[in-house]
């Protein structure tokens, strides 16, 4: 797939303020500080499409993007802000929670992890709330282009050993770089099968008897 046209749509700050849930939607999220911005940004040929910063979680809102009038990118806050406050995290988890678990026409949720760590115990807790509640997810590893290829290659050995601890089969799994685009072709390409098939499932609102 290729992406021609990608136009903010939207920012809300609950579910209640997303657009109408009419087209399938593939949603990104990880820690503050992982490359989520980047990445989309990548994926879309836009340096200014999802806002990058300095200062990790920025983002507090779900931003939706409509890609090529037939799909949304959804740009989902951050989770793991250890310099905010109480208050704030919970309105975030209380964001991001109801989106994964009552947006029905969320296909995939993309949880990115940085490919020079091991396996954080945050993105591990994610990950096994997204399996107990149901939540379709896959995994991208950002930032791929910071390790030499076989440190790259352990590290993401070292990550799938861990959580096949967890669960028998391992998730889809994608490795990027948003400097040199690794990993874009097979993402979008992703990303296009399973919008495919979504769309043969979706009833509208309009066509519901």
């Amino acid at each position: 797939m290729i992406i021609k046209k990608a136009i903010f749509k939207q920012s809300a700050s609950s579910i209640f303020g997303c657009p109408k849930p009419t087209l399938p939607e593939f949603a990104f999220i990880g820690r503050s500080n992982v490359g989520k911005s980047s990445l989309i940004n990548m994926l879309c040929d836009n340096n200014k499409l999802a806002k990058t910063s300095a200062t990790p979680g920025k983002t507090q809102l779900i931003n939706h993007f409509i890609i090529n009038d037939n799909w949304y990118l959804v740009d989902l806050p951050g989770y793991g802000f250890a310099k905010t406050s109480k208050s704030i995290r919970e309105k975030i988890e209380t964001i991001i929670y109801d989106y994964c678990k009552k947006r029905e026409t969320m296909v995939c949720l993309f949880v990115l992890i940085d490919s020079r760590l091991p396996l954080q115990q945050i993105d591990k807790d994610f990950m096994l709330w997204c399996g107990k509640n149901h939540i379709p997810f896959s995994i991208i590893y950002t930032k791929a282009d910071k390790n030499s290829k076989g440190e790259l290659a352990k590290n993401i050995k070292n990550v799938e050993k861990e959580l096949l601890k967890l669960w028998e089969e391992l998730p889809n799994s994608f490795v990027t770089s948003s400097e040199n685009k690794n990993g874009k072709e097979d993402l979008l390409d992703f990303i296009n099968f399973q919008k495919d098939e979504a769309q043969k499932r979706v009833i509208t609102p309009d066509e519901e008897e």
